[in-house]
């Protein structure tokens, strides 16, 4: 290993030494994985290129880092890893399997080796008959939440893992990690991106 590279692991995980949340301490540590050494934990290797795949065409890259970029596919397979008891986790590896077999019946092949406009025509299939979250007030869902499909669910956790990497949090959305004055009632015109802190 590099000088270089040793100091930038070392700085990593110095700077999440402090991170309390289980789940973004497990984002961080997803960062420093090099993606051709990567091993799931939980998904097989069908599983993972499906994830993937899915990231990849939820968050692909543009001028903004995409999720696969971000390793959100990693962080993934170790929630599934970390996260979940053994009955969740097999729940999980039969939906994605299942997913997959939609795939098949609806386009001839697996979503990972779909065309980009088919995936997409895919995607809107899911998003149609996924059911959605209610909303919340201050982190409280508002309501009884109904049941939402396999596909909602993912999605959530590929954009929550995405939002919430450094590199995101730091780089493309606002922050300030001293804030200035509490400024209570401005317009929303003047608020500009959203903040990650």
């Amino acid at each position: 290993m590099k000088r270089r590279e040793a100091l930038r692991k070392s700085a990593v995980l110095a700077g999440s030494v402090g991170l309390t949340p289980a789940l973004v301490s497990l984002l961080q540590s997803c960062q420093s994985q090099p993606r051709l050494e990567w091993t799931p934990q939980v998904l097989n290797e069908s599983q993972a290129r499906t994830i993937q795949a899915l990231v990849d065409t939820i968050l692909p890259k543009t001028d903004t880092p995409g999720g696969v970029e971000m390793k959100v596919d990693i962080f993934i397979d170790k929630v599934f890893a970390e996260m979940y008891n053994q009955e969740q986790q097999q729940t999980t590896l039969e939906q994605i399997d299942n997913f997959d077999r939609d795939c098949q019946q609806q386009f001839g092949a697996s979503f990972g080796e779909l065309s980009a406009d088919d995936r997409v025509e895919m995607l809107k299939i899911a998003e149609s008959s996924g059911g959605k979250f209610n909303g919340k007030v201050w982190g409280t869902a508002v309501g009884t939440q109904e049941p939402v499909s396999f596909y909602r669910s993912l999605k959530s956790l590929i954009l929550w893992g995405f939002f919430t990497s450094q590199e995101i949090g730091k780089n493309v959305l606002s922050y300030d990690p001293v804030p200035g004055d509490y400024l209570g009632c401005i317009p929303l015109s003047e608020v500009g991106n959203t903040w990650s802190l």
